[in-house]
């Protein structure tokens, strides 16, 4: 947790990406425990790391965290309640591989070359924020299923459709995940009480841990440049493929829905990577 809460506050990553293998292959932890870990955990570390950006002065797109979070409630609640319950745990994490693969390809072709980057959204009207709001949805649903999603969801669409820079678009899903993942533990005690004595256990003794690596985290990534940010993104995507391979049972239903996922959030990038509205 001391790297992966750097990762979940410096990143729009989240730290799921270092914790999942740990606690599935080295402490045995199944991934539904995982995931309630995990939005427990970061609702205390991205909370810390966004009070921290909050402090600091760092810019971030309050919009996109206003309509996005929105969106969150009515996607975590649903994941949560209804999906989860009923979907693979191996499908929805390849699927949720798959579309940060999707991502990083995406991310690559856009930082080839010198691109427009804008601080901040450049028209604003119904259209943004309805297209702000389906996001929220899709990355509280996300968020729901694997414990981390609205952060990088939402990180995509302001960076490939809105050609927003990457040094706004991190702390800007990072406080987004803070307010999903707050909601999403809540829901977990309150409403579907799964948050086990053990879950409980692990989450006191990363609190001290992740208290301090979230916001150290935020601190160093507002000094990296928008290349660098990147470029770190890319390879933490290249490290949750590779882990994802090696430690999921690669089942038919789970290659065919992996397939399904690739032409999906291919398609989706490819749209955003092409819409010019926001590129002037």
């Amino acid at each position: 947790m001391s790297f992966g809460s750097m990762v979940a506050g410096g990143t729009s990553m989240g730290g799921g990406v270092i914790a999942f293998p740990v606690f599935t292959k080295v402490l045995h932890i199944t991934p539904y425990d995982a995931k309630v870990f995990s939005l427990a955990i970061q609702s205390v570390g991205m909370s810390a790391a966004s009070l921290t950006i909050w402090l600091t002065g760092i810019k971030v797109e309050w919009r996109v965290i206003r309509w996005g979070s929105l969106g969150g409630l009515v996607g975590i609640f649903v994941g949560l309640g209804f999906l989860a319950p009923i979907l693979p745990p191996d499908v929805i994490k390849m699927s949720f591989t798959i579309m940060l693969t999707s991502f990083g390809v995406a991310l690559f072709a856009l930082n080839r070359g010198m691109r427009k980057c804008h601080f901040s959204i450049p028209t604003w009207s119904f259209r943004e924020k309805s297209i702000l709001f389906v996001t929220g949805i899709c990355g509280g649903l996300m968020s729901g299923l694997v414990g981390s999603g609205i952060d990088i969801v939402a990180f995509s669409v302001m960076v490939i459709l809105f050609r927003i820079s990457e040094k706004i678009a991190t702390p800007t899903s990072v406080i987004l995940m803070a307010f999903n993942a707050v909601i999403g533990f809540l829901l977990q005690i309150f409403v579907f009480q799964n948050f086990t004595e053990e879950m409980r256990s692990y989450w006191l003794a990363a609190i001290p841990v992740v208290v301090v690596g979230a916001p150290l985290g935020a601190i160093l990534c507002n000094r990296f440049d928008r290349d660098t940010i990147a470029h770190i993104l890319i390879l933490l995507i290249i490290t949750e493929l590779i882990t994802s391979l090696l430690i999921m049972s690669l089942r038919p239903i789970v290659v065919y829905s992996s397939l399904f996922a690739l032409v999906v959030f291919s398609y989706l990038y490819y749209w955003m990577y092409h819409v010019q509205v926001y590129n002037k």
